[in-house]
């Protein structure tokens, strides 16, 4: 008996259905909707794969770099559910739960970002982001503090030295605030905390987390804001200090103490 092949060749025609069932499959946005569920649920870097994400030293980081780039301008269910996989296993891999000892959290996004974007279209928006992400990256090396992530229009960044995540701060702000694009000239803000965050693979999580992005929304354009938990570790004689009267954020203790915070440059 002939057996009946499609335009691929000797290969079934049965074969080649399934196999047009499964991508169509992975194409559905309800299945994909739930595997983006999944990746948001297990431990890790959500942030895998993401085209402006500085942390790609490592091979899974590269693994997810191909992942997301694999026909990146479909939804896929699949491609999903590997960057979760790639997710655990650097959960796994490279640090398990625990704390992650004492650290500068720092926090940063741009002001009026969203407005802006949706008045200059996609590609003048990602030119932007491209720019404030090297700015950004340069100087947070330079004061050998470590990005976490990208989130979008900001960042999250470590530090093991407080005063160096203060100065990282403030001038990450002069350095974008100094890019032009086409006559926009963007303005950045940062929220510093010191606590202890827990730790999962490279990123972190708990409460001094949250209460740096906290300060960080707090924040005005070129402003630097900082918890009276940086301040306690900072020699005062290197910086201006001012402290926010009946400071208020949403998911911040009621007690918090905020300064803004301007380095003291030595003019010699």
């Amino acid at each position: 008996m002939r057996r009946v092949t499609d335009s691929h060749g000797d290969r079934p025609r049965t074969v080649s259905r399934f196999v047009d069932l499964l991508r169509a499959a992975d194409q559905r946005p309800g299945l994909i909707r739930s595997a983006r569920a999944v990746r948001r649920l297990v431990p890790g870097d959500r942030d895998l794969g993401d085209a402006l994400s500085t942390a790609a030293g490592h091979p899974s980081d590269r693994v997810a770099r191909l992942l997301a780039e694999a026909k990146a301008e479909q939804p896929s269910a699949v491609r999903e559910l590997g960057l979760a996989a790639v997710q655990v296993w650097q959960a796994v891999a490279q640090g398990r739960h625990g704390e992650a000892g004492e650290a500068t959290i720092v926090f940063t996004d741009l002001v009026g970002f969203s407005s802006w974007a949706l008045d200059v279209g996609d590609a003048r928006a990602l030119e932007l982001l491209r720019a404030v992400s090297t700015a950004s990256e340069a100087t947070i090396s330079r004061h050998r503090g470590r990005v976490v992530k990208g989130l979008g229009d900001g960042l999250m960044a470590v530090f093991a030295d407080p005063a160096a995540a203060v100065e990282a701060a403030y001038e990450t702000c002069g350095a974008v605030s100094a890019i032009d694009l086409g006559g926009y000239r963007p303005q950045l803000r940062a929220g510093l905390h010191t606590g202890r965050p827990r730790k999962v693979g490279r990123d972190y999580f708990g409460v001094d987390v949250n209460i740096a992005a906290r300060i960080a929304d707090a924040a005005a354009g070129g402003e630097v804001l900082i918890t009276g938990d940086v301040l306690a570790n900072l020699d005062a004689e290197r910086f201006t200090v001012r402290r926010r009267r009946r400071f208020r954020a949403k998911g911040a203790p009621s007690d918090l103490e905020v300064f803004a915070i301007v380095p003291r440059y030595d003019e010699t």
